[in-house]
């Protein structure tokens, strides 16, 4: 037995000493000599360190973040729950279908609102169904305006701490309580007839928007892809192009964020109303408050939580995120906010005996480079979400190294007998990988690892990083 238990302990210490040797090489390599990297591995069944190098260190995290997020949502909502946004009338309708009143849009968080992404949830579905169960009411004409109430969530969509030049950007619109279309839009432009000549923006979509675009972007090389930075506020219809557009791509699409989304979903909906054969009198406003004696028309609700959460991690989908993140304020404080969903998020932390020293929530995304984890705590809290009713369907919005998401083409020299589970996050300095891998012995593993201030490139951090990754996975 004491041979055994020496064999053992001799292997553990050499496996350490060999991951230790290659955190200590990359520590040396160029543009990562000014830099700090962290690296924890936790066995989840004996609920034992495997290894740590410098895993106190409190960093950044960037789409990490989304972890807690994603599973602080799982927790708290369900894997079933769904956003719900409310269509409702005010008012009395005569003999000949007019409504002497509004129409209500009361917003529910649902980020999915008038998402392109699906046919059944594209605008012009969403409000011809509105629009239908209308007229099954006997409302033909309206007599008042579309009234929209975002009241769920505060009216602060971005954080103030997320950099300027992203928040004009699709990945950086920021959050409603009556989202719409992603809060993002597409503005397509045509290239220069050579290098260096000015691009043209023309046109935008969703159709029929009130957007003013300064266009500044020149042609680049064939191939050289979505170079464009878009600036602007989210509460003005003013933007400014910046960049470069590929030559030869005409009508290039590129996303920006949706200025106002809330107030553009009720415009376009009483558009599509008076196009559709239901006048409406009024321009729509925005209405703080629900007032009473509203009729239902439409409980619309999006889909599951489930699918929501796999789509916000496995595309680091960062509307989605936010979205959850101020629900969950929502649901447990009665307002949607960042300081809310925060709270929200930290008090499942303390509920399951998470020590969160290092830690700090700014934000659901990760956008915030304020956001602070140690890998440590981020192999407790997965380890914790590990032995949840709820674990299976959360590993299952991580993408799948070698298979799928922001993974796919990660570690292709990864054993087949070997499974590894990440969310990945990346800024400029910034590189995580946080998640689970399934051992040749069956065993669950949590890791993280994490580097921040390094002067290489991303791409370089990343197959740095990707070395370590492995051999926390095969080693063990």
């Amino acid at each position: 037995m004491l041979l055994v238990s020496a064999l053992a302990f001799a292997a553990a210490a050499q496996n350490t000493h060999d991951i230790d040797r290659l955190v200590e090489q990359t520590r040396r390599a160029d543009g990562m000599r000014h830099a700090q990297l962290s690296v924890c591995l936790y066995n989840i069944g004996t609920g034992k360190v495997l290894y740590s190098n410098n895993a106190q260190a409190s960093m950044t995290p960037a789409s990490v973040q989304k972890l807690f997020t994603t599973g602080v949502g799982f927790a708290k909502l369900g894997s079933d729950f769904r956003f719900a946004t409310k269509v409702a009338v005010r008012g009395n309708t005569d003999r000949d279908g007019m409504l002497h009143g509004n129409i209500y849009v009361i917003g529910g968080g649902d980020p999915m609102l008038g998402s392109y992404r699906y046919r059944q949830t594209a605008p012009d579905s969403l409000f011809d169904s509105w629009t239908t169960a209308l007229r099954k009411k006997g409302i033909r004409k309206v007599d008042g305006r579309v009234c929209y109430n975002a009241s769920i969530f505060d009216e602060q969509p971005l954080h103030d701490s997320w950099q300027w030049g992203d928040v004009g950007n699709y990945y950086g619109a920021g959050v409603n309580g009556l989202n719409f279309h992603e809060n993002m839009y597409f503005v397509y432009f045509n290239p220069g007839k050579k290098l260096g000549y000015p691009a043209s923006a023309v046109g935008t979509k969703p159709k029929n928007l009130d957007i003013h675009g300064t266009c500044e972007v020149t042609t680049a090389a064939e191939n050289s892809g979505d170079q464009v930075v878009i600036y602007g506020s989210p509460t003005s219809n003013e933007r400014l192009y910046r960049g470069t557009v590929p030559l030869g791509k005409q009508n290039f699409a590129v996303r920006g964020a949706l200025p106002n989304p809330s107030r553009i979903c009720a415009d376009l909906f009483s558009a599509h109303l008076r196009t559709h054969g239901v006048a409406i009198s009024g321009n729509s406003m925005q209405v703080y408050s629900t007032p009473d004696s509203l009729r239902a028309i439409v409980d619309y609700y999006s889909t599951d939580y489930y699918t929501i959460a796999q789509y916000t991690n496995l595309t680091s989908n960062n509307i989605y995120a936010e979205s959850i993140f101020k629900y969950l304020g929502y649901a447990k404080y009665g307002l949607g906010s960042f300081e809310n969903g925060a709270r929200a998020v930290t008090d499942y932390f303390k509920e399951n005996g998470l020590e969160a020293s290092g830690v700090r929530i700014i934000d659901g995304s990760g956008l915030s480079r304020l956001n602070r984890t140690t890998t440590d705590f981020l192999c407790r809290y997965l380890a914790t979400v590990a032995k949840e009713n709820f674990s299976a369907d959360f590993r299952q919005s991580l993408a799948k190294v070698g298979q799928s998401g922001t993974a796919k083409n990660m570690l292709p020299s990864l054993p087949k007998d070997i499974t590894v589970m990440v969310k990945t996050g990346t800024m400029d300095g910034v590189k995580a990988y946080a998640g689970y891998i399934i051992a040749r012995s069956g065993q669950m593993l949590s890791f993280a690892i994490m580097a921040n201030d390094f002067e290489c490139s991303n791409q370089a951090a990343a197959e740095m990083m990707n070395k370590i990754l492995l051999k926390l996975a095969t080693t063990y």
